[in-house]
């Protein structure tokens, strides 16, 4: 038996087990959403390619880069509006299918621009494009605003030759509105639906992002992180995200949390197209001073991508604080250790993260007063003209329109927000010392130094909760986001395995600027145990 069939048994074995559950198909399954959940039955001639692949079929003549997006958009019409509807899409690109035949011209006179060209990217809803697409973070009070200038982000992509096919569904206000928050929906989107099993959550913020590179809606997504929302949708919706170091991609443009922990990053099916997407991402942009430094630290990501690339790698196992939570995600994680171990990794036992223990309160009080002061910057650089100027704005309008905005969850972490005093106060100093002290310092900096690491690993969360509109769905359940969000450094998540049709990630975070290192890891990791696999859009996990 081979690596691939031994450790797939191995997780349905574990899962089994676990549970006594299984997942039905949606043929076997009386639900609303049965006699909708099945486009995906239907052959999709781009199903699972990578970049590299549709590369290929442009360059030989097989596609181009309008019938590659012609194509995506059909996937959507039928799977995100209709079919099993997803509700992953806030709105597909207007100009989507002109850019494409810009760059099939362009490639024609002058060869293509790099990896990327042609190549058709999602991106989420609170990354600035100048055209003809909104930029909202999923809320009705900006559901009409045009950004005057692209995000940094957005300006990479195109000057990479990429096509723009879309803004994506995320948790409202990148789930930093109010307690008992619905991961995955927004007041201009709705829900966003796990493609996996559409009664669960695909996590947040970045839902839409996951679900739509994990149901083949697109062939590379974007995201953005302030703690879990590139990772935790990821890993719940079976795909590889990447939350670089801070400060290595430009913020400039995006609708912020935070400016110490925010970041965006790419979602993809692989790790080397989301190494080729962080390639492009990277680098300094004078409207970001985090990125003062990230010149230093760019390179061609996809060199990391070395098929013996765990040989020799010392990766520090966080089980203590991140395993114990589910019997089946342990399993998993065991299985995945073999795999690390197979492939000559030097695995460390007894290392201990106790980073959320001693941060008490402090992140949330970073997080509350950044926000506001932020979210108010942004809001400025959109001009006099704008719907909203502050934050205070915002909350008078939720509550103008709170049977549309405020029907399933408050907006009680605006109004604390709202609240706080400015950036120069000692509660909010004292806070960020605390969390730079505890997840850097005496955190992730003490234990790799201590321990000698490359990488620490742990399970990346527990299958998602059922969406839940009446208590709130609480995210993606257990997670090890916090550690790497609070310091700044980068995390990497790749497919571990599934739990009744529910995908779970392996994670692999570090220092900062350890992105190549990362990646390495991972994709050493991916090669050898290929447990990347399509949804089915099941509608349920039901008792035998």
């Amino acid at each position: 038996m081979d690596r691939r069939s031994f450790v797939a048994t191995g997780l349905a074995t574990g899962a089994a087990a676990a549970s006594g559950l299984r997942a039905r198909p949606v043929s076997a399954q009386p639900s609303p959403a049965s006699s909708a959940a099945t486009p995906q039955q239907q052959a999709f001639e781009l199903e699972e390619l990578t970049v590299a692949q549709l590369q290929d079929g442009m360059r030989t003549g097989q596609w181009t880069a309008r019938s590659l997006a012609e194509r995506y958009l059909a996937r959507i019409e039928s799977l995100d509006r209709a079919g099993p509807a997803l509700g992953a899409i806030l709105e597909p690109n207007p100009d989507a299918l002109a850019s494409a035949d810009q760059m099939d011209a362009e490639r024609r006179a002058r060869g293509p621009r790099g990896p990327l060209h042609g190549i058709p990217v999602l991106i989420k809803d609170n990354i600035d494009t100048a055209d003809r697409m909104h930029t909202s973070a999923g809320s009705l009070a900006l559901a009409r605003s045009i950004a005057p200038r692209d995000a940094h982000v957005a300006e990479q992509l195109r000057a990479a030759g990429a096509v723009i096919l879309g803004k994506t569904n995320l948790s409202e206000w990148a789930n930093f509105r109010g307690k008992r928050s619905i991961s995955g929906w927004s007041g201009r989107g709705g829900q966003c639906r796990n493609p996996y099993v559409l009664d669960r959550t695909p996590s947040g913020s970045s839902s839409g992002s996951a679900c739509g590179v994990a149901a083949n809606l697109c062939a590379i997504a974007v995201g953005t992180e302030t703690d879990g929302s590139i990772t935790s949708p990821a890993s719940i919706c079976g795909i590889v995200g990447i939350k670089p170091t801070v400060g290595l991609v430009s913020r400039a443009g995006i609708i912020p949390i935070s400016h110490t922990q925010d970041t965006a990053g790419p979602m993809t099916r692989c790790v080397a197209d989301a190494a080729a997407l962080l390639t492009v991402l990277a680098g300094a942009d004078p409207r970001d001073r985090a990125t003062r430094g990230a010149a230093a630290h760019v390179t061609d990501f996809t060199r990391a991508c070395d098929p013996d690339g765990l040989r020799g790698l010392r990766l520090g196992i966080a089980r203590k604080r991140y395993t114990g939570a589910h019997r089946a995600v342990d399993a998993l994680f065991d299985a995945a250790l073999t795999v690390l171990r197979e492939r000559g990794a030097v695995l460390v036992e007894d290392v201990d993260l106790a980073t959320e223990d001693k941060l008490g309160d402090a992140e949330n009080t970073v997080l509350t007063y950044e926000f506001k002061a932020d979210l108010n910057a942004y809001l400025r650089s959109l001009g006099p003209d704008a719907p909203m100027k502050t934050l205070a704005d915002l909350i008078t309008f939720n509550e103008q329109n709170g049977d549309r905005e405020l029907q399933f969850f408050g907006q009680e972490t605006m109004l604390r927000a709202q609240s706080k005093a400015a950036l120069n106060t000692p509660e909010y100093h004292g806070a960020l010392v605390r969390c730079r002290r505890f997840a850097r310092t005496d955190g992730i900096d003490f234990v790799m130094l201590r321990h000698r690491l490359d990488a620490i690993i742990c399970p990346t969360s527990t299958p998602g909760r059922p969406v839940d509109f009446i208590g709130g769905d609480g995210g993606g359940g257990t997670d090890c986001t916090t550690p790497a969000a609070v310091a700044g450094y980068p995390h990497v998540t790749v497919p571990m395995g599934a739990v009744m049709g529910m995908p779970v990630g392996l994670s692999f975070f570090g220092r900062a600027w350890s992105e190549a290192v990362l990646i390495k890891a991972a994709y050493g990791y991916e090669l050898a145990s290929r447990l990347r696999r399509s949804p089915r859009f099941l509608p349920t996990v039901w008792p035998v």
